[in-house]
């Protein structure tokens, strides 16, 4: 177990198709200011995070209700020594039925608890996950980021 990718993984009573669409809409649940597309095959999209870190994906696995990957072709992550930490690394979704239910099987593959940005960046995914994308899917109401000055909040 030395490569120790970080996963998360929920259930919830949606189906799998309603879960499959609602991982799709990045901009409901992880980024508001996201630039691209994210809905088929070869779509590539961007997301930044003030001014600590943007990163570009390409949608490179979309099998329906089932599987979504995207392949980070691109990343700068300011507060890192190696800003391009994510680049090649890559983000899966992965959807089946358990109990009943729909289980989401999240894995960011190349985020290890060796490189630098493993604590942070993990801690970040399980927010955005448990309390943006599952609210999302159960409730229609994410929790994306929002770049507060271009919404005029202060």
């Amino acid at each position: 177990m030395s490569n120790n990718n970080y996963e998360f993984s929920f259930l919830t009573d949606k189906s799998t198709n309603a879960v499959f669409h609602a991982i799709n809409n990045v901009r409901v649940w992880w980024n508001s200011e996201m630039e691209g597309d994210s809905t088929h095959l070869n779509d590539e999209f961007s997301v930044k995070f003030w001014d600590l870190h943007y990163s570009k994906q390409k949608v490179v696995e979309f099998v329906p209700d089932k599987k979504i990957v995207w392949l980070v072709t691109e990343s700068r992550l300011s507060f890192l020594a190696d800003k391009n930490e994510w680049t090649g690394t890559k983000i899966s979704f992965e959807l089946g039925k358990k109990g009943g239910q729909t289980e989401v099987h999240f894995m960011h593959e190349g985020l290890v608890p060796k490189i630098e940005c493993y604590r942070e960046c993990s801690k970040a995914w399980t927010e955005y996950l448990r309390d943006s994308l599952l609210k999302f899917i159960t409730t229609g109401e994410g929790q994306p980021y929002l770049d507060e000055a271009k919404a005029g909040v202060n």
